[in-house]
């Protein structure tokens, strides 16, 4: 289909094809996870929606048409008008190298100017007493314990954790072998004290979380099943309230802590980067600047002229 096709051709039900077809090679090139992968097919059709109502479509639609629809979704934060963008960017560029499109109308198109919001941390003292929270005489403690110190041992995002497989962790060589965004596999170091918990959870309170026989996930629900990560995100928020800790925590709350714990302490910052996963290291140069922030906080607290 080219560019100057009417645009009256296509209802909204043609359209999700070039949509799903987009998203097939998205998760075919980056194997990005359905979450990601709903939230473009989300902004793809509200943008054929409002388009469809101005007897247009997506093959169809012109620069202007483009700078109309974001102009439109007033109250937007500049971060979403950004995302929604990025979104048909990506589309747009895709149409053009299938050859359904002759140019691309986002190329002209310049993106909102937005902040990069530091990701709220959490201090040594708060980890510790978070650590500490769950109750280790039962076994559903015992395992949520095991995690956090896991987590909190290899910066891994939670849904890389409660992915784990058994086969994945090697205790002897004291690391994992984790498969990140993108299908990405790296290997994380876990530290002693991690290993330690590890060594007697897998032998001595795994085994309980299965009626028959055990299954593959390393660290599995109450049910013997692969546990969600929206179950262990809850699990995170009760023990910080346990813990005392006030503050509004991220999912990523202890990866952003294991990342600025390790700068704080003198790591190089591409070492950190591998860790993480990040294939960009300005992904990663965030950290340096809640470093940065933490070392004003202490100067000002601390210095007699701060």
């Amino acid at each position: 289909m080219k560019e100057n096709m009417p645009a009256n051709n296509l209802n909204l039900e043609k359209q999700l094809i070039y949509i799903e077809r987009f998203l097939d090679a998205l998760w075919m090139e980056r194997g990005l996870s359905q979450n990601t992968l709903s939230a473009y097919r989300n902004d793809l059709m509200t943008f054929a929606k409002w388009l469809n109502k101005r007897n247009s479509s997506l093959p169809n639609a012109a620069t202007a048409d483009l700078h109309e629809y974001l102009a439109d979704q007033g109250g937007r934060s500049a971060r979403s008008t950004a995302r929604r963008l990025s979104t048909l960017r990506r589309f747009y560029q895709y149409m053009v190298r299938e050859g359904q499109l002759k140019s691309d109308p986002t190329i002209n198109i310049d993106s909102p100017r937005i902040g990069r919001p530091l990701p709220k941390s959490m201090t040594e003292a708060e980890v510790e007493s978070l650590l500490q929270a769950p109750d280790v005489n039962n076994p559903t403690g015992f395992r949520d314990r095991t995690m956090l110190e896991v987590l909190y041992a290899t910066g891994l995002r939670v849904s890389e954790l409660v992915g784990l497989n058994l086969d994945q962790v090697n205790l002897r060589q004291g690391v994992i072998r984790v498969i990140g965004k993108g299908n990405k596999e790296r290997l994380v170091p876990l530290g002693e004290e991690a290993v330690d918990w590890l060594n007697r959870y897998i032998r001595e309170i795994r085994p309980d979380f299965f009626k028959t026989s055990p299954g593959s996930s390393l660290f599995p629900s109450n049910r013997g099943k692969a546990m969600t990560r929206q179950t262990f995100w809850y699990a995170i928020k009760r023990y910080a309230i346990q813990a005392g800790v006030n503050k509004s925590l991220s999912p990523h709350v202890l990866r952003h802590a294991f990342a600025t714990h390790l700068l704080n302490h003198g790591a190089d910052l591409r070492v950190v980067q591998m860790l993480l996963g990040h294939s960009d290291i300005s992904t990663t140069q965030i950290y340096t600047h809640i470093a940065k922030e933490r070392l004003k906080d202490l100067h000002s607290q601390h210095h007699p002229r701060g």
